[in-house]
């Protein structure tokens, strides 16, 4: 089924039940074939070379509620490339590729860490005292950055906040 739109009786989305849903969304599936990999940086790094398509970019999206500027700066790419790329089903080149991994295990390791995408989404709007008092979000603009946060992510985990 192209879309669900035209018969929300067949929509094999859970959206069609949910009243506040304006907009029905798909299942994160580009994301969900990453999730078993993302422990494995040799993966990620021969994933990121052979191409990861910009729609799991949007998935990501989805999931963190950060707004399409912020990963087109962390990208280095304008919001109107990153819109064709989508529409143009193209692949992100693999230092791209390598960040939308990247940020996606930091995402599915905040989401363990503080129970859900939300608490881990307030978490990094706020100075940390593990990052020098750096909001998180700000440093999640570059891979060392990146490390950085997943860093104190661990830190937290394992109760090392000093």
């Amino acid at each position: 089924m192209d879309n669900c739109l035209d018969n929300t009786d067949k929509c094999p989305y859970l959206c069609k039940n949910d009243p506040k849903m304006t907009v029905k969304t798909k299942p994160r599936s580009v994301l969900r074939e990453y999730e078993k990999h993302l422990g494995d940086r040799f993966w990620m790094v021969e994933e990121a070379a052979s191409g990861v398509p910009a729609s799991a970019l949007f998935d990501l999206i989805d999931l963190t509620h950060l707004d399409k500027k912020f990963f087109a700066g962390a990208l280095n790419l304008s919001t109107k490339t990153l819109d064709r790329y989508r529409v143009d089903g193209k692949q992100l080149n693999p230092s791209s590729g390598e960040m939308i991994l990247k940020l996606y295990s930091l995402v599915k390791k905040g989401e363990e860490i503080f129970g859900n995408a939300d608490e881990f989404g307030k978490w990094i709007e706020k100075p940390a005292y593990g990052l020098g008092f750096k909001v998180p979000k700000e440093l999640m603009k570059s891979t060392a950055g990146v490390d950085l946060v997943m860093d104190e992510l661990i830190r937290i985990e394992y109760g090392d906040l000093a």
